[in-house]
């Protein structure tokens, strides 16, 4: 299997790239494009998910530009489904890890086909995606919905375990907006299951493929047995690779601001002289393992573009005890509530908190802070 190579990558590490990206979305383009494997996506979901840049940004940078709401709803709608996941991971917090509105049925396995891992389905389009989601860490979000149809649809395996093999492969991994979207997709988190037919796949994706187990009419899906190429399922180990921890040098004269896999905006108190740590807690990449290729990923764009940042893998209390920390600065998120010191909250794009049962229902609150 060839290995990710950030020279090659399709994401670039400094800030200024990255804010060249965004000036460079077509947000109309996108809206009519985004659903076909070569639309006008704009790479920058890693960025977004890594806390480098955020919704509001986005969104301010492509109205800069005079682009009128009502001309780019679509794309503004994709943006606040990000900021919409992640209150429901503040509002429900560790439940988003266990089916949220009805048990996945029917569930014959927790674990992932090993044919989706080895990227054998033979299916052509999924294949393909699988196999540069190990080389780019990234995966077209239409493909993504396929894989997951596939995953607990076709090869009735509970989401979870399938959404933390895609997460720990995914630059832009985000547990809310993964775990979240599985669930949309096998009916845990949603009124009805997602499924697609080859037709469907071969749209999209540009192929000319049948004869594979998803080239049947969609009455069929109810009742298909689990596919022969899908019913291996062995368990699978997810591992992150931590690197070492050196000696940090710490000015105890100075506040310190806490880094980590949800914050690394390079803005965030860029005005204040700071000890800066990216603190990597074992516990966290336990329970939400990573690869390598991610590990590497936020490693190399927190030393581009924070000045003076030092790694520290251990736990939070830890870190304070051994350096005697004081005056602790670190951004709101869900997994970061056994932090202590100063909380600083998360830029969002709209005015609207709390846990609603739909998109929607959280859309068209948002929707009456947009100027049409």
């Amino acid at each position: 299997m060839e290995l990710f190579n950030q020279e090659d990558s399709i994401f670039p590490l400094s800030y200024a790239e990255i804010l060249q990206r965004i000036r460079a979305v077509d947000p109309v383009k996108y809206g009519s494009t985004r659903n076909y494997i070569n639309g006008a996506v704009t790479y920058l979901s890693p960025y977004i998910s890594r806390g480098i840049i955020s919704t509001k940004l986005i969104l301010s940078e492509v109205l800069k530009k005079g682009y009128k709401p009502a001309q780019i709803e679509k794309f503004i709608q994709e943006l606040a489904w990000r900021d919409y996941w992640q209150q429901v991971w503040i509002a429900k917090g560790n439940t988003i890890n266990q089916d949220l509105k009805h048990p996945q049925n029917p569930v014959s396995n927790s674990s992932v086909s090993t044919s989706i891992v080895e990227a054998t389905t033979g299916v052509e389009a999924i294949d393909n995606a699988i196999k540069t989601l190990y080389t780019t860490g990234y995966m077209h979000n239409h493909l993504r919905m396929y894989t997951a149809a596939v995953a607990c649809n076709m090869a009735q395996s509970h989401w979870k375990v399938p959404a933390q093999w895609m997460y720990y492969h995914l630059l832009d991994a985000d547990w809310a907006s993964n775990a979240l979207s599985w669930q949309w997709v096998a009916g845990a988190n949603a009124n009805k299951k997602y499924v697609a037919n080859q037709d469907n796949i071969n749209k999209y994706c540009f192929t000319t493929q049948n004869n594979t187990f998803l080239d049947v009419p969609y009455e069929t899906f109810a009742t298909m047995q689990i596919p022969e190429v899908l019913k291996d399922t062995p368990e699978i180990e997810l591992k992150t690779p931590l690197p070492n921890t050196n000696r940090l040098e710490i000015d105890t004269a100075l506040p310190t601001c806490i880094y980590n896999f949800y914050n690394l905006d390079p803005l965030w108190k860029n005005e204040v002289s700071a000890n800066r740590i990216l603190l990597l807690e074992p516990s966290h990449f336990e329970a939400y393992p990573v690869s390598q290729n991610t590990i590497d990923f936020i490693l190399n764009i927190s030393k581009e573009n924070i000045d003076g940042i030092q790694i520290y893998v251990g736990a939070f209390k830890d870190l304070v005890t051994a350096y005697a920390l004081k005056n602790i600065y670190f951004k709101e998120h869900p997994l970061n509530q056994h932090y202590e010191g100063y909380e600083d909250q998360r830029d969002w794009m709209f005015e609207v908190q709390g846990y609603y049962p739909s998109f929607f229902s959280f859309w068209k609150k948002c929707k009456k802070q947009l100027k049409y």
